[in-house]
């Protein structure tokens, strides 16, 4: 009954899944080998899979380059990654190195979760060690290629941009700028020892992840532990504290979406777009599955996320 019911959960997860941006022919055809491409990195005892792209201009001699995970939704996996975020392209033509791991999940088929603390589904119910295996990859990746320590940033969807705050809490020595897409906080996270600049996307007609807080109402919802998440805003107040920014933000209405920023010290930044007409999907790509979100035409999600990154490193 255990791996019915995570089937299951995952099928559902899976519905909720981030849209798919469009691709060149070449992007297209790495995503058909995918599989191909697939690293592993031995964590705890368990095989833990990613895919990294390193745009062609890259090699060991260039001088030390940003490094962006981007973590998939729950039910998801580093193949849907790369496809609904629109990053490797992003990636080749900017010159950063983009890294899309696995979670993992009970039986084989590729739909997998992260352990973001209240979610979602088979890394949250194993307490899987989702920090220590980023931390890990890290480090390896730091051995192979020249990344800049100072411009190691997080962002990912859903479950996966949970993970990304837990991320930034709990790595908070490492990673330079988070951007969790259509994410969430609880209330009882920790503050990070450092600071860490954060932006946040969050849909105002989201019924996965609600705007105001509250129980999930998505098809994903069984994945959780049952703890409401905060209202989107205190994503930003969370942020805001522990950066040493001005409490009080200011907020624009920008049309398609309202965009709320603080007064943070150099070169700290916390910044969250409220997308009007945005649902549980990644603003400017397309419908990635039958039933998911048709996502907001309001921004571009992966251009608004690396303009961030590319403000904010760490120092």
């Amino acid at each position: 009954m255990g791996i019915m019911r995570n089937y299951i959960t995952a099928l559902l997860l899976l519905s909720a899944l981030t849209p798919v941006r469009d691709a060149d022919a070449q992007l297209r055809r790495r995503r058909d080998r995918a599989s191909d491409d697939r690293q592993v990195l031995r964590h705890n005892g368990i095989d833990r899979t990613y895919i990294v792209r390193v745009p062609d201009r890259v090699t060991r001699g260039n001088a030390p380059v940003p490094l962006v995970f981007v973590l998939h939704g729950g039910g998801g996996n580093a193949n849907n990654a790369e496809a609904m975020s629109g990053l490797t392209a992003k990636g080749q033509r900017e010159g950063f190195i983009v890294v899309y791991p696995d979670g993992t999940s009970r039986g084989r088929a590729p739909m997998f979760t992260w352990n973001a603390g209240h979610c979602c589904g088979y890394a949250m119910e194993n307490r899987v060690d989702d920090v220590g295996f980023i931390n890990a990859l890290i480090d390896s990746l730091q051995s192979m290629y020249r990344i800049d320590p100072n411009r190691i940033y997080v962002t990912g969807m859903s479950n996966g941009g949970m993970m990304s705050h837990r991320l930034g809490i709990e790595l908070s020595n490492r990673i330079a700028a988070i951007a969790p897409v259509v994410g969430a906080i609880f209330g009882d996270e920790p503050r990070p020892r450092t600071p860490v600049s954060a932006l946040m996307i969050n849909g105002m007609l989201d019924k996965s992840v609600p705007y105001n807080g509250g129980q999930s109402g998505g098809r994903g919802a069984r994945a959780w532990d049952g703890t409401p998440t905060k209202a989107v805003m205190e994503q930003g107040a969370f942020w805001a504290a522990a950066d040493g920014c001005n409490a009080m933000p200011q907020q624009a209405d920008r049309g398609g979406y309202l965009l709320t920023t603080y007064d943070c010290p150099t070169p700290r930044g916390v910044a969250l777009y409220a997308v009007k007409d945005g649902g549980h999907a990644w603003p400017g790509g397309r419908k990635g599955s039958r039933r998911g979100d048709a996502p907001s035409e309001a921004i571009d999600a992966t251009d608004v996320i690396w303009d961030f990154f590319v403000a904010h490193p760490k120092r």
